[in-house]
């Protein structure tokens, strides 16, 4: 049948089931049975089946396109390009062009009669567009759960980011670091959020002040390199810098050398394995001293440290006092929230939480696309996984 187009019906008599059989198996809608949905789409590969996209759009009185909505900064974003391309080539495969929407939206009802459904990626309860987009009376899908009182998603894609900042700090840790910082993002993303509750939680846990200094959702590097510079003057102890922001990291590498820290595992004589200089005592120790002492440390008001201690006066001691572990030489750990170009490619690599944003990109519209098709049942969430690169910015092997 290589000479013409195959129909619904030539697989419908090569399946040996009636042609509305063979609709609702291929359509994922029906009550077909689940051998019968399978043996049918084995039949339709076999032959070569390619749905007629503008028939089957006008009987479901569809447009083939679905929107996709993301965050004002997103063109700048190594992130958000990544999982825009996994998105829009996942949509193709069901046949459904993407419409890349502009980021201050439009009213519901206008967005609705140009698509079937829509891509919501890291919606900002702060973000004027978001309430329309999820009310414009077409399914929805999210990249990352909505924390706003508007009406809910269909769906939702989501990673565990209080997880992924858990391993970067038990990471840093477990490479000698004993006063770590997070310079984590604004606004009210569930990203944003989760990952400075994260730092909290994590911090009264293991009884480790953890400094939060908040910067800009898509911080540059030079706002990151600001804000280390700051950071590392205000509290020398400062020995593991966490970024969050998605390319802000070489702000952080750019701020170490201008103030003589070496990037690189702290060793037990304290030195960064980078530079072989002498430097403080070992900060594993004092880290296993700290959480043996069960001290805790607490995030002070403004998402900020209090002067970058914990209130007991001592890096998770309560009444010690600070002794500044952060001269010129000493080591300094560097990591991000978000792998990258910028990540991969800095001197020395820095490691990085892969959040794999073209694979979560094509997760976020393979959903859409089975809500869409009734394969998936509204409120759908699934999971998203990440891993953990570990470069030489904390000491990797090699």
């Amino acid at each position: 049948m290589t000479s013409r187009t195959v129909t619904l019906l030539d697989v419908a008599r090569a399946a040996g089931v009636s042609k509305s059989t063979v609709s609702d198996a291929l359509q994922g809608s029906g009550r077909v049975a689940e051998a019968t949905r399978d043996r049918v789409r084995a039949v339709a590969e076999e032959l070569g089946y390619r749905p007629n996209s503008a028939a089957r759009r006008l009987r479901r009185a569809s447009t083939g396109a679905v929107g996709l909505h993301l965050p004002a900064t997103a063109t700048r974003l190594d992130y958000y390009m990544n999982l825009a391309f996994g998105a829009v080539e996942r949509a193709q495969e069901d046949g459904l062009d993407m419409v890349l929407l502009a980021p201050s939206g439009a009213a519901g009802g206008r967005i609705a009669s140009r698509v079937d459904g829509l891509l919501v990626i890291d919606p900002e309860p702060g973000d004027s567009a978001v309430p329309g987009l999820l009310d414009a009376g077409v399914p929805v899908v999210t990249g990352e759960r909505y924390l706003g009182p508007a009406t809910g998603p269909s769906g939702a894609v989501v990673c565990d980011n209080a997880a992924s900042l858990t391993a970067l700090l038990d990471h840093v840790t477990e490479r000698g670091a004993r006063r770590p910082a997070l310079l984590a993002p604004s606004g009210s993303s569930a990203w944003a959020t989760a990952l400075r509750a994260t730092a909290g939680s994590w911090g009264r846990a293991h009884g480790v002040a953890v400094t939060l200094r908040t910067v800009p959702f898509a911080a540059t590097p030079a706002e990151a390199e600001a804000a280390t510079r700051a950071l590392l003057a205000a509290d020398p102890a400062v020995d593991a810098v966490i970024c969050a922001p998605d390319g802000s990291a070489p702000g952080v590498l750019r701020a170490a050398a201008a103030l003589g820290r070496k990037v690189g595992a702290i060793s037990a004589g304290g030195t960064s394995s980078a530079s072989e200089e002498s430097g403080a005592s070992s900060a594993r120790e004092a880290s296993r001293a700290s959480r043996a002492s069960g001290g805790s440390g607490r995030n002070g008001e403004g998402g900020q440290s209090q002067g970058g201690r914990s209130e007991g006066g001592g890096p998770g001691r309560p009444g010690g006092t600070d002794t500044a572990v952060g001269p010129v030489g000493a080591g300094l750990l560097v990591a991000s929230c978000v792998d990258g170009t910028a990540t991969r490619g800095a001197e020395p690599p820095v490691t990085a939480v892969d959040l794999r944003p073209t694979a979560y990109g094509r997760a976020c519209a393979e959903l859409l696309c089975d809500i869409l098709a009734d394969r998936a049942a509204p409120d759908t969430v699934r999971r998203h996984s990440w891993s953990l690169e570990i470069r030489a910015s904390t000491g990797s092997p090699g």
